[in-house]
């Protein structure tokens, strides 16, 4: 009986899924009078009774009852005995039972990086509660971890991305699409870390982390090779062998793709390496890790116009011919780790890292093409020790040094877009950090952990070019409209900037029972501004005054784990102060104020041997809690109390995994995205979809399996990301209909 109403709660999920659709189809046909997305509410409405109330709140409504009713009637027939358990290491460097972590962490196994076999990132995420990666066209991406899809010169602030621990990119200098910098095509996990990050992360880690694992070498010699073809031209090859040898593992990894894109003159080729060398020497442990790669992409821009997504004659048209981006990385890391005779343990991580990156900016006026570059090296340190069978100490210093540049510049020129160089500088980094964090065991069932970290980042600034805001050769612009004198963009003269912050957590866990355990956590985290977001200003700002961004957080969490069910629920909220934005005159300001909050869930069962259902997501709101005339809002509109835009409410997925025979897993996942505002002002939005993908794996033999995957099963029209610009109104990256992919992997 339980079993039953388990089921039918996922057709309930479904049925509202559909129901919602066809109900804002119909509210929409009927209510052209009341609202029209592509102007600003009539006069005679009330500004408060905003379009999207009544869709999403029968969203609300309908979906959160289920998944409690699917909870709770599953749990009579749940077991007590505890399955296999599952091990992370972002949380403290160190490998950790999942359940004895205070953090929120999801985790995307190595089973389900096989069967889902994602051309981007985003398919990988959107499994984990609270997480969504934003496709653009080709690798693209933007990245939100309970907070909105964050854009801007800053917005990749926010969020650490890490291979192995260490950050991809160094402090400052980050990148929307560094994602694409990792090998998440042949690693062994890809761990996510909700909300400020712990102690041993620093600037960066305000909403989360996404640090992907690699995978280690075999105990026996061993070679993978994968062929994989499916629509639009797309094609990949993957190869990877391992073997060992007395003390010595080592495994390489590679692959190359090839898309040829959806979109008209778009596609790219995309190559990646990975080299892991494991080695023991005596009580040594050593683990070298060396990446590398490289991206080249004919980028398709944004389609405009009110639900182009939806218009045939659009779907395939590109804005931008002319538009690419071409990328390459290259990183090395060593970690070693001994054992002392003290049972102490310590840690040192010495890294290198380089990456260069030139692409056509056809987002702005006049389309200038950037390069920017960045070579760093640091050392990640730690100690830890136990002081007696209750407490034990990590004690680290993180050292990180980077010389970055950046240019900007223009074909030919108009109005106050001047030809030439725009922008040319160099800019020194050095970060130093100490932290220390602690672990008290309270009791049998409780134990406490408290960290703290200081972080010093120095920023040394060298212009290339003539300060201020002239053309290259000292020339004034003129805006032909208004007579002002000045070009679009400021150049500082030489300077440092530095930056000293704090940050701290402290967790407690409660295990209830065997299965089931309480966790709260408080956490104050930072981030010092970008590099960009100090030194390339606009509008006659020749100096930004900036503070670090700074966040306080606070959840409370229940985690469960069976034998064939676990579950999780966790109730956050975050206030962000000094939110660095561009106001309406163009100037970078950080008086900004942010509040984030929500419930976000996982849950996993499994039923009749073959069968599992699984389901994660969010409900959350992201609004403005302070007044500010930001660059593209209504100045004369009080947008304090307003949502964010592009921060849905309500994202999910649910996924039936059905193993036919012990050679044969389907999956069938529902992915829903709630509707969400596209403007600052709340007064344009994007409908929200529900996408719904099949995949196939069947082992032909011990060497051979086939896959099969068709994404947008039902060939939705939808849009990876929707947004609202005064100059251009509704413009969208369009999701590709219905696509097959097919694929055999052989070990040779």
């Amino acid at each position: 009986k339980n079993t039953n109403i388990a089921v039918l709660s996922m057709s309930l999920w479904i049925l509202t899924s559909y129901s919602t659709t066809k109900y804002r189809q119909h509210k929409e046909s009927d209510s052209t009078i009341r609202y029209n997305h592509s102007s600003q509410f009539p006069a005679n409405v009330n500004r408060e009774a905003k379009p999207s109330t009544m869709p999403t709140t029968l969203n609300r409504y309908c979906r959160l009852p289920v998944i409690v009713l699917f909870m709770t009637t599953c749990q009579s027939v749940w077991s007590s005995n505890t399955p296999v358990e599952t091990i992370t290491i972002t949380a403290s460097r160190q490998p950790q039972f999942l359940k004895d972590i205070t953090s929120s962490i999801s985790v995307v196994s190595e089973q389900e990086l096989t069967q889902i076999q994602a051309v981007h990132s985003s398919e990988l995420l959107a499994r984990s509660a609270a997480v969504w990666i934003s496709r653009g066209n080709g690798q693209e991406q933007l990245t939100a971890i309970r907070s909105p899809v964050l854009t801007g010169a800053g917005s990749c602030g926010a969020f650490y991305i890490a291979e192995d621990g260490v950050p991809v990119r160094p402090s400052g200098f980050c990148n929307v699409n560094q994602l694409f910098d990792v090998n998440t095509e042949q690693a062994q996990q890809i761990e996510v870390l909700k909300g400020p990050g712990t102690a041993l992360h620093g600037s960066n880690a305000l909403h989360g982390v996404i640090n992907v694992i690699s995978k280690p070498p075999s105990q026996q010699a061993e070679q993978l090779l994968s062929i994989e073809g499916g629509a639009y031209d797309y094609g990949r090859l993957k190869y990877s062998a391992s073997f060992s040898h007395g003390q010595h593992g080592l495994r390489i990894s590679t692959n190359a793709s090839h898309d040829g894109g959806y979109k008209d003159d778009s596609g790219y080729g995309q190559q990646k390496l990975s080299l892991r060398h494991d080695h023991q020497y005596g009580s040594v442990y050593l683990r070298t890790l060396l990446s590398f790669s490289n991206l080249n992409q004919e980028t398709a821009g944004y389609v405009t116009g009110l639900n182009a997504y939806k218009n045939t004659n659009q779907k395939t048209s590109n804005p931008n011919p002319e538009a690419y981006r071409d990328s390459r990385s290259a990183r090395i890391q060593t970690r070693i780790e001994t054992q002392l005779d003290n049972d102490g343990r310590v840690i040192l991580t010495p890294f290198l890292r380089y990456s260069e990156m030139d692409f056509l900016m056809h987002f702005l006026p006049g389309t200038p093409t950037e390069s920017n570059g960045q070579r760093s090296g640091g050392l990640q340190s730690a100690y830890s020790r136990p002081l007696s069978d209750a407490l034990s100490l990590t004690n680290g210093i993180d050292i990180e040094y980077t010389q970055a540049y950046l240019t900007q510049s223009q074909t030919r020129g108009f109005s106050v877009f001047p030809e030439g160089k725009q922008y040319d500088y160099d800019v020194d980094a050095r970060v130093y950090a100490v932290f220390t964090d602690a672990n008290y065991t309270i009791s049998d069932a409780t134990r406490l952990s408290v960290g703290a970290r200081y972080e010093s980042t120095t920023y040394r600034y060298d212009n290339q070019m003539i300060d201020g805001d002239s053309a290259q050769d000292g020339s004034v612009c003129v805006n032909p409209f208004t007579g002002a004198q000045g070009c679009r963009y400021s150049r500082p003269a030489d300077r440092s900037d530095s930056f000293h912050n704090w940050s701290f957590s402290a967790g407690l866990i409660h295990h209830i029972s065997a299965p089931m355990t309480f966790v709260g956590r408080l956490a104050h985290g930072f981030r010092a501004p970008q590099a960009t977001e100090l030194y390339r200003l606009q509008a006659g700002q020749l100096q930004a005054d900036l503070d670090s961004v700074e966040i306080d957080s606070i959840e409370l969490g229940i985690r469960a784990n069976y034998e064939k069910t676990n579950y999780s629920m966790t109730a956050f909220y975050m206030k962000k102060n000094n939110v660095i934005f561009q106001n309406s005159q163009r100037r970078n300001v950080d008086d900004g104020q942010t509040v984030h909050y929500g419930v976000e869930y996982q849950f996993s069962r499994r039923f009749f041997h073959h069968w599992t259902l699984s389901a994660s997501g969010s409900y959350a709101r992201h609004r403005y809690s302070k007044n500010a005339s930001l660059f593209g809002s209504d100045r004369d509109i009080n947008i304090n109390g307003n949502d964010i835009d592009t921060a849905p409410r309500l994202t999910g997925t649910v996924r039936l995994n059905w193993s036919i025979t012990p050679q044969t897993l389907t999956e069938l996942e529902w992915v829903h995205m709630d509707d969400y505002y596209t403007d600052i002002d709340n007064l344009h939005r994007y409908e929200g979809h529900l996408l719904t993908h099949f995949r196939l794996r069947h082992q032909l033999s011990s060497t051979t399996s086939l896959g099969l995957r068709i994404n947008n099963l039902t060939n939705k029209d939808y849009a990876h990301r929707a947004d609202f610009s005064t100059f251009s109104g509704d413009r969208y990256f369009i999701g590709e209909p219905r696509s097959v992919f097919l694929d055999i992997s052989l070990k040779l």
